[in-house]
């Protein structure tokens, strides 16, 4: 079996350690064995990147769309067979897992363009015979930590909006999904981008830990657990390094009185199970007012039971297997904590026959905000059914959490929709819609402990991969 290895200063360069990428759908099948990092791997990946910065930064914005837009084609001529190897390492469906490549490749193209309009501003002085003007510059190194739920998605918009405003990039991938890394640097070595601007580097936290604190790294942006973002920010703090986080979330689907039934139950069961549960933006939480409480409980436990779980190329598959033996652990410990606090389990919530690490989607009943399951992130196909009130009621148990990524609400109510819309703490508010699923040319993030810094997606990407310089000339 070849050996993938890191993409360092233009080079393929292997490790003295390697580790294999396995099938949660047979964990029997190896994907691939792939290079694991030392410090020194990282150490060179960083110093080559430096190297690389300043040149970079004073490339033409034709040179950046040039290569962007390359990256971006070739991913999107790939995306049936990037797919199936997206589908194999984290146990995503196929169609789910072209889908998330295809986003890759318009994340590319997207930002191409955007390389194209970095401007800045002509601002009129208050002293006579004065020009003033702003201009945008590239952070410099940036080191990029990207989890194993979306793994090509989200090292797109992370690196896309990096390399087009000129900075130089350490990309460091989850350990659990390193093949759609490695097949975005192949694409990108060929993409005419400088030796040195886009480094991968493939490990575990050691390696995420020594980009975090080297000294020659401007800038990190990091998705993963809130746990290990408030390490980062800490680190960062203390070393005056810039810093973005995307973390967990705890995300209510409020499903009112006057709400189409059909439509809710497609939102709460694609929200919460879809992808296996494996999406910040889940639907963990389903607030349901008492008078459609009883109907949509028995239409959505109806919707999940006939869901089917399975290999995820199987294209009868509708629900993959979760990623890996701890993660399939840890659900099923929550299903035991949900039962202990006093929930009831109304279908699911079982390790399933077959070789891989299958799960059934699990509904559990708990009218208690403050329970565990109504404010722990599983991060698992585990959703709890909340009986309120009304939607004041509604409203106050959707933002009883420490997070704030998405949220979304199903009624007919123009006056109530509107209302959720403004009052929600959240990033990213869905009507009638799930709310896991978002555009990629717009901005993507939360509050309270789901995010912090500037928003990731969309032309608000530019903030953090910028830095602001102003120009005075008399």
């Amino acid at each position: 079996m070849s050996i993938y290895q890191h993409f360092i200063n233009g080079e393929w360069i292997a490790s003295d350690k390697t580790r294999l990428n396995i099938n949660p759908s047979n964990p029997d099948e190896v994907v691939g064995e792939y290079a694991d990092a030392s410090v020194q791997d990282m150490e060179s990946a960083v110093l080559a990147a430096a190297h690389a910065a300043k040149g970079w930064s004073r490339s033409t914005p034709q040179q950046r769309f040039d290569v962007l837009d390359f990256i971006g084609t070739e991913i999107l001529a790939r995306r049936q067979e990037l797919g199936l190897l997206l589908a194999r390492e984290e146990g995503k469906v196929l169609p789910e897992a072209i889908g998330e490549v295809a986003r890759a490749g318009f994340i590319f193209k997207f930002f191409a363009g955007e390389a194209l309009r970095i401007g800045g501003q002509a601002i009129a002085s208050v002293r006579p015979n004065m020009e003033v003007i702003t201009s945008r510059e590239a952070v410099g190194v940036v080191g990029l930590i990207t989890p194993w739920n979306f793994p090509i998605a989200i090292p797109a918009w992370k690196a896309a909006p990096a390399l087009a405003c000129g900075n130089a990039v350490v990309l460091k991938p989850s350990e659990l999904t390193p093949g759609c890394a490695w097949a975005l640097a192949d694409i990108i070595s060929r993409s005419g981008l400088p030796k040195g601007a886009f480094n991968l580097v493939m490990g575990d936290g050691v390696a995420g830990k020594t980009l975090v604190e080297h000294p020659a790294v401007d800038a990190i942006s990091f998705t993963g657990s809130t746990q290990t973002g408030k390490l980062i920010a800490q680190h960062c703090a203390l070393s005056l390094k810039k810093y973005q986080l995307e973390m967990g979330g705890k995300n209510p689907l409020v499903i009112l009185d006057d709400a189409d039934l059909s439509v809710a139950v497609e939102c709460a069961v694609n929200g919460a199970f879809f992808s296996t549960g494996q999406r910040c933006t889940a639907s963990s939480r389903t607030i349901v007012t008492e008078q459609i409480y009883d109907s949509f409980r028995d239409a959505m436990l109806n919707r999940t039971n006939s869901l089917k779980v399975g290999a995820a190329i199987d294209p009868t598959t509708q629900i993959g297997p979760v990623v890996d033996q701890r993660q399939l652990d840890k659900n099923l410990s929550y299903i035991q904590i949900g039962k202990d606090e006093g929930g009831t389990l109304l279908t699911g919530g079982e390790r399933l026959t077959g070789e891989g690490y299958f799960f059934s989607p699990a509904i559990i009943e708990n009218h208690n905000p403050q329970a565990r399951l109504n404010q722990e992130e599983v991060f698992g196909p585990v959703s709890t059914l909340v009986r309120v009130k009304n939607f004041d009621e509604a409203l106050a148990v959707a933002n009883a959490t420490p997070y704030g990524l998405s949220g979304g609400i199903c009624t007919t109510s123009l006056k109530l929709a509107s209302q959720f819309r403004r009052e929600m703490q959240a990033g990213m508010v869905m009507v009638n819609a799930p709310t896991a699923g978002v555009d990629y040319h717009v901005p993507f993030g939360g509050t309270k402990g789901s995010s912090f810094g500037p928003r990731e997606q969309g032309g608000m990407a530019l903030e953090f991969y910028t830095k602001v310089k102003t120009h005075y000339l008399a």
